[in-house]
């Protein structure tokens, strides 16, 4: 293929990545972002492998297999599995990244033939890569409950992640040196011994930040590896989703308040376990019946999404009831919280799945400006991201992060199995306030009972 038409077909290539990312910023337009991105990529892909002499046939047998198993994945996995399926892809493509540049660097085995800058990129992406795929790895396995959601806490585990990092250091310097394989793949296997060092002492309250980061470390390790092989699309590919990895990352940690590093190194959820008070009174238990009649009598009602209500597969079910009160002249609108649910966007994503209208859809400052003026917020499987401790307790673990300020409305109904904590280990002195009541249920049934009461209001 002509190099000049090669670098046009990769410009219009990443023109589209950058025009799909930018209609992704709004559930409106996201889907069809997905499709322009996805057809830059097609695109980048029929480029390369043009202008590369391919084995067509290893080629078709592994786009043959990974549409099976991609077809597999996007029909039986469930939304509350999705963001198990995200750690994993980004693993994946970690592990690819590290794959393309550990099968190019064994091409001058000892023979010294990349440069410096060169044989640094791609000590850089198998370390990126590595460390993406078991960090990715064990996330995985922390949500799917494979491993414990608290943090895997050890004695001196700071000063043997930070020898870990020296080892890479060492052998990236002897691999830098000699070009031989045998340092460059200790750098691998130390890499992946890291990336599950650095994930386990992270507890499940903070997964939606690991996830983005990780999101973007592939981007990384992608973008390095683009600069190996000389791929200009794959570096525009691999920075932009470097790029938007970490700013969603700092997003994430400023909607909890906290740091980067304090999300990383922090142990967060070890600690509130120790710290966070018992909270004591009585709680207002009530019944389906009772919350239909003050539904069917709001003018206004928020309802705020949590993680149980993904497990319980109870969106269509809400949709059901907010459809019922619609026809009856009440405003019922959705406070999402930054960090509801277990990845980033996870309710918008829900609640999709259900018809809701994208505008009914509010972010925190909108929700809480709305509350005061709101006859029922409806809480649906969320703790942390309402609990006022946030706001009024400086002992608690959690002080300082922005929450969706629920109490402020006139009645607050909680649906929820038990009064067990959140994912970050503390209890919630929401329950226990005069205005709210609890209906203790799985949020399905709940919801469903809503219905069957709100016929007879």
């Amino acid at each position: 293929m002509n190099v000049n038409l090669e670098a046009l077909l990769y410009l219009v290539a990443a023109v589209a990545f950058i025009i799909g990312l930018k209609r992704l910023g709004s559930p409106r337009t996201a889907r069809n972002g997905n499709m322009i991105s996805g057809g830059g990529m097609a695109l980048a892909i029929v480029v390369t492998l043009i202008d590369n002499e391919v084995s067509w046939a290893v080629l078709v047998a592994g786009a043959v297999v990974g549409s099976l198993i991609g077809a597999v994945l996007a029909m039986r996995v469930k939304m509350t599995a999705m963001p198990q399926m995200v750690a994993a892809f980004n693993g994946f493509g970690g592990l690819a990244s590290a794959l393309v540049v550990g099968a190019e660097f064994l091409r001058g085995d000892g023979e010294a033939i990349f440069p410096v800058e060169v044989i640094l990129t791609m000590i850089l992406s198998v370390f990126i890569g590595a460390v993406t795929f078991t960090g990715s790895m064990i996330a995985y396995a922390k949500l799917q409950g494979l491993l414990s959601g608290s943090p895997i806490t050890y004695p001196g585990q700071k000063v043997a992640n930070a020898a870990l990092f020296a080892g890479i250091l060492g052998f990236g310097v002897w691999t830098q040196a000699t070009q031989q394989s045998l340092p460059f793949v200790i750098v691998a296997v130390i890499s992946l011994i890291l990336g599950v060092a650095m994930v386990i002492p992270i507890g499940g309250a903070d997964m939606p930040v690991v996830i983005a980061l990780l999101n973007s470390l592939s981007g990384m390790a992608a973008a390095a590896t683009g600069f190996v092989i000389d791929n200009s699309a794959l570096v525009i590919a691999g920075a932009l989703v470097g790029a938007s990895g970490i700013i969603l990352s700092a997003l994430m940690c400023e909607a909890m308040n906290r740091s980067l590093t304090n999300v990383l190194f922090g142990a967060f959820g070890a600690v509130s376990e120790q710290s966070g008070p018992t909270v004591h009174g009585d709680v207002r238990s009530t019944t389906a019946d009772d919350v239909a009649i003050a539904l069917a009598y709001a003018n206004r009602v928020v309802v705020v999404p949590g993680y149980g209500l993904a497990v319980a597969q109870a969106q269509h079910a809400l949709r059901e009831v907010a459809s019922i009160l619609e026809r009856r002249g009440v405003e019922v609108r959705y406070g999402i919280h930054p960090v509801a649910g277990r990845m980033p966007g996870h309710m918008n994503v829900l609640l999709a799945e259900a018809d809701v209208p994208y505008d009914y859809l509010l972010d925190l400052d909108q929700t809480n400006a709305m509350l005061p003026r709101t006859d029922v917020v409806l809480v649906l499987g969320a703790n942390d991201v309402v609990n006022p401790a946030a706001r009024d307790d400086s002992g608690s673990p959690i002080y300082g992060m922005p929450i969706l300020e629920v109490d402020h409305a006139r009645t607050v109904v909680v649906v929820k199995r038990s009064l067990s904590p959140g994912f970050a280990g503390i209890d919630n002195p929401l329950f226990y306030k005069d205005g709210t009541m609890m209906l203790f249920a799985d949020a399905k049934k709940a919801l469903n009972d809503l219905v069957a009461a709100l016929d007879l209001v």
